[in-house]
């Protein structure tokens, strides 16, 4: 940074504007500015993204009628991962759940215990190669079982990039079966089963190799489901859906900085949430924000907002399932306010924004009274001290519904 500051001192002619600070006024990256007013840390305890009561918990949209009547506990995310875990492995042992350092509870402590309680043969520990654990799981899943296979970090899944594309994606198409059973019993041959979980995004000083969020590059692919959650209750039901009732290969995203952080209400008893569809989480007239895990708490904080300062309406829709993606509940949304502004932390260029923001086009173009607006991560990799500039925040997302409102 210093020798930053002494560049731009040498070069004050080409950027006038650009001014330096001293080292005692700097302020740490990963601090807030003082007295700001829309970029504030968000208070988990309160947001209304998360269920804070037990009554609110239980009236969770499409948790099937049982779930309702179930006890409540307060969980963060990793340990609402760690309970759909440990009922997948109890209800059907054909689950297995192994990766790098699983058997110790994993990096998050997603899988805690888990070894102790079920045996080192159904939950255990691999070699350091993604490329092997996700091949490892599909050789698994077509014999019938049902592994679920960790990447320690979403960053390190490239290894087994070909693995998931050419492999678990195209399993089905290359045998010409469903996988159901037929009249003698064969099972035919897939993949669906596979569930491939792995921490992602940014946490505000992971850098290069712990904030990536590469989603979008398995959403063209046919035959994978993308799945990103974004609190406890999704989280359980979702990933119980994933492992138990999915006939599909599923990459099932978790939002790292979410395992601690949030923090709600979550039904005791086993649920499954579907993976097919969008949520509205909230109602509104003038203009629809559409986004996925983490960013859809700087939108709700965006929204919260700019509806007190103009007087505006806003729907929220959390597409939970990125692939594939609930397009109906989109397009009557859109249809109804006649704007959209989609939010994600992925990079901005061909990422799921520019997907939503196409189909858009295609079913709501002739009730459109605004471009389609996206607010992504840049077109660049994550350095240290930026990372925060990088990710969406809940100034850019109140700019992005004005501009969009006022056109």
């Amino acid at each position: 940074m210093v020798a930053l500051e002494r560049w731009l001192c040498r070069h004050r002619h080409i950027f006038p504007t650009i001014t330096t600070t001293s080292t005692s006024s700097r302020r740490n990256y990963s601090t807030h500015p003082p007295n700001a007013r829309l970029n504030k840390p968000i208070d988990f305890s309160t947001t209304p993204i998360l269920h804070h009561t037990a009554s609110s918990a239980l009236a969770t949209p499409l948790l099937p009628p049982a779930a309702r009547k179930s006890k409540t506990s307060r969980q963060n995310l990793f340990q609402s991962i760690n309970s759909a875990l440990r009922h997948a492995l109890s209800s059907d042992e054909q689950v297995l759940l192994f990766g790098e350092d699983v058997a110790f509870g994993g990096v998050f402590r997603c899988s805690m215990d888990l070894a102790a309680d079920f045996g080192s043969e159904r939950v255990f520990n691999t070699p350091l190669t993604e490329q092997g654990i996700v091949g490892f799981a599909i050789g698994c899943a077509a014999e019938g079982m049902k592994p679920v296979a960790e990447i320690q970090f979403a960053d390190y899944v490239y290894p087994a990039f070909d693995q998931l594309v050419n492999e678990a994606a195209k399993m089905r198409y290359r045998a010409g079966l469903t996988g159901k059973p037929g009249p003698d019993g064969e099972r035919g041959m897939h993949s669906g089963g596979l569930v491939v979980r792995m921490p992602s995004g940014g946490v505000g000083h992971g850098a290069l190799y712990h904030s990536q969020s590469p989603e979008s590059l398995f959403t063209h692919v046919p035959g994978l489901r993308v799945v990103v959650p974004r609190s406890p209750i999704q989280a359980k039901g979702m990933l119980l859906s994933a492992i138990l009732d999915c006939n599909d290969p599923v990459v099932f995203l978790e939002p790292k900085i979410l395992y601690r952080a949030a923090v709600e209400q979550v039904p005791m008893d086993p649920y499954f949430l579907p993976l097919d569809k969008a949520e509205v989480l909230k109602q509104g007239k003038d203009v629809t924000v559409i986004s996925y895990g983490t960013p859809l708490y700087s939108c709700s904080a965006a929204i919260e907002a700019i509806e007190k300062d103009l007087g505006v309406s806003v729907e929220l829709i959390d597409l939970r399932s990125i692939h594939p993606w609930d397009r109906p509940t989109v397009w009557e949304s859109v249809n109804k306010t006649g704007r959209a502004v989609i939010v994600h932390e992925s990079m901005v260029n061909a990422g799921v924004g520019a997907e939503v923001a196409a189909t858009i086009q295609e079913g709501s173009f002739l009730r459109l009274e605004a471009p389609v607006i996206r607010v992504a991560g840049w077109t660049t990799h994550v350095g240290l001290v930026f990372e925060k500039f990088n990710i969406p925040d809940v100034t850019r997302i109140y700019d992005a519904i004005k501009r969009s409102v006022e056109y």
